[in-house]
């Protein structure tokens, strides 16, 4: 006979069964009139907590040591970064801001990656509520994105023998030209982009597999070159680890993208690729990565699908066999 007062205890105990990471200090950066939209951090935070996640359910992300960085970066350009040496034609291709809080900003971002790839790889899943900045390279940032949190992550992970091989999943409208470099001499790490082409940036370093998409395709073409993919290359490729970047960029409203893409066809990309990673059980870690849209409540919204899209796969695939366990013994 199933015990549904101990199941429901089980449910309202883990309404998110895995660790969200975040911190105060991601929307503390002043930007002044930008269109990163810096405050999405704190408002989704506040959407978590009014949705049930409780405070030990956060992470807080810690600066990565030195020789983290030096996995990518060269150590030119992170003495350049430390130091706030860059130079105007540098600060100018970054496009953003640069400070002593921009430095906090990006390295807890780095190290907010790295905690939630280290918690995938324990409960199945986990979200960073940050990330995802695709654009550095090794020796220079660019677009809003001064270190590859993503690339350090991976490279760090895969130093400590944690993981053997990656697969990164990124579905910002822009393509990961940083990500795509730094990995293109590393074997053990796959990357997938699907992104606008007629957009920034202007050279795209190949991925492992480039789907390239234009101006005003929508929904109905961008899923149906997902769906080639998708859960294919999962089973190919069977990695370690999932990075999944969830870009809310290729929205219809966003600024910075014209891929006029609907909220019902990005929960249908959320649900391909988050789902088909839960059900044959590969560790995922999900980041943010970009979203611009002329509301900041619209991007926000876009982000909370995915993170609740995270939440019901999870159940639906990662904590079925806890409940069979729940039975009465005869």
């Amino acid at each position: 006979m199933f015990d549904w007062r101990e199941t429901l205890k089980f449910v309202r105990r883990k309404k998110f069964p895995f660790k969200f990471v975040y911190s105060d200090s991601y929307w503390l950066v002043d930007l002044g009139d930008h269109v990163f939209p810096i405050k999405k951090y704190r408002l989704i935070y506040e959407q978590l907590l009014r949705q049930g996640v409780k405070p030990e359910d956060f992470i807080s992300p810690q600066k990565p040591a030195d020789e983290d960085i030096l996995l990518v970066h060269t150590s030119r350009y992170w003495n350049k970064i430390k130091t706030g040496n860059l130079s105007l034609a540098e600060i100018a291709t970054l496009e953003i801001p640069f400070s002593q809080e921009g430095l906090e900003f990006s390295l807890l971002n780095v190290g907010g990656t790295i905690a939630a790839a280290v918690s995938a790889l324990k409960q199945g899943v986990a979200v960073h509520v940050g990330g995802g900045f695709h654009h550095a390279f090794s020796d220079h940032g660019e677009g809003f994105c001064a270190l590859n949190d993503v690339a350090i992550a991976l490279e760090k992970l895969k130093k400590e023998n944690q993981i053997k091989k990656a697969l990164v999943v990124d579905c910002d409208v822009h393509q990961g030209n940083g990500t795509a470099s730094i990995f293109s001499q590393k074997e053990y790490v796959y990357t997938f982009s699907i992104h606008q082409m007629d957009l920034y940036p202007a050279h795209k370093p190949p991925s492992s597999q480039d789907v390239g998409l234009w101006s005003g395709d929508g929904d109905d073409k961008y899923l149906t070159e997902l769906e080639e993919y998708f859960p294919r290359l999962y089973q190919e490729l069977k990695p370690d680890l999932v990075v999944y970047l969830a870009g809310a960029d290729p929205y219809s409203k966003d600024q910075l993208g014209g891929l006029q893409m609907t909220m019902k066809g990005l929960l249908a990309r959320d649900k391909l690729i988050i789902e088909s990673a839960c059900q044959i059980s590969l560790p995922l870690v999900i980041v943010l990565a970009g979203g611009y849209a002329v509301d900041i409540n619209d991007t926000v919204t876009v982000h909370m699908n995915t993170i609740k899209t995270a939440q019901q796969a999870s159940w639906k695939y990662r904590y079925r066999n806890h409940f069979a366990h729940m039975k009465e013994k005869p």
